[in-house]
């Protein structure tokens, strides 16, 4: 069936996550040879508390286990820094986008295919990221998960996207750099591509990617 609607994840797939502690460590020596571990233990701290709160029924917000995240990864690092923190913090809530996603943002409205934005973000935190990366008005739907208490893969936020949209779930593209993700929306029923910036191994996981893209950048080609 023809694509209808193309829907992206948010952090990693449209914005930067490593950003933040990229351009904190140009200010803090600290950071200076730490910031990618800092980093990529922050990135799987913040999903892995969104599994097991999803898992144990104790949701809370996005933002809330980003500082939660946030604050093991830096004592991982023995790093005790309240100004540090808070620097940090403040520059995730303003991610920058990948440079090819404008572009293919614009080309996809061009084609008049619907643009959304599926996240496990709470409202106030992907309005700002989309705001403040300049994408105000790129998206047709901001969806977070908020809405149903529990966070991606569950089933019943991948379902947000038919409340929202007209479609089939055959007729929609789903777009993540998470493997996770794309098993997820592949066992919902979305077309997937994944996003494998960093060229991994496919996850072990059913319903592999549909389509696999180092970038943003040919995702038009995959459409008619």
């Amino acid at each position: 069936m023809t694509i209808k609607t193309v829907v992206f994840d948010a952090y990693g797939t449209l914005f930067d996550v490593d950003a933040a502690a990229r351009a904190a460590a140009a200010h803090h020596p600290v950071l200076a040879e730490c910031w990618p571990r800092l980093s990529a233990d922050w990135r799987r701290k913040h999903l892995e508390y969104s599994w097991q709160r999803s898992l144990m029924g104790l949701y809370q917000p996005f933002d809330r286990l980003a500082a939660d995240a946030l604050d093991w990864a830096l004592e991982a690092q023995g790093i005790d820094d309240i100004a540090l923190r808070r620097l940090l913090l403040e520059l995730f809530q303003t991610l920058p986008a990948f440079p090819e996603a404008p572009p293919l943002l614009a080309r996809l409205a061009e084609a008049r295919i619907h643009r959304a934005i599926l996240t496990n973000a709470n409202p106030a935190m992907i309005e700002k990221a989309v705001a403040s990366a300049g994408l105000s008005g790129a998206f047709d739907a901001l969806i977070s998960a908020e809405a149903v208490g529990i966070y991606k893969p569950a089933p019943r936020v991948y379902d947000l996207v038919m409340e929202r949209f007209a479609v089939a779930p055959e007729q929609v593209l789903f777009v993540s750099s998470n493997g996770w993700d794309i098993a997820g929306a592949g066992a919902f029923g979305f077309r997937t591509v994944w996003v494998n910036r960093a060229g991994l191994p496919v996850d072990r996981l059913p319903h592999r990617p549909a389509h696999i893209l180092p970038d943003l950048s040919s995702l038009p080609d995959l459409l008619p």
